[in-house]
């Protein structure tokens, strides 16, 4: 995971989706013990929710763009 972890209500959508990433990386590698592998999924749940957040908003957008014209 990156050096600094960030609030993920700071994150833009390539960074949530890059440090989402590095997350489904570790996990996936296993052997990490259990309270170090729920925190990453705690942090992947909250950095999931962070993308869907910012899709949809650049979903109304294009809406709202599209319904102007």
């Amino acid at each position: 995971m990156t050096e600094s972890v960030k609030p993920v209500d700071t994150l833009g959508y390539e960074e949530a989706r890059g440090e989402l990433i590095e997350v489904v990386q570790q996990l996936e590698q296993g052997g990490l013990d259990l309270d170090t592998s729920l925190a990453l999924w705690e942090r992947g749940e909250a950095l999931a929710k962070r993308c869907e957040e910012h899709l949809a908003g650049a979903r109304k957008r294009i809406e709202d763009a599209l319904d102007s014209d």
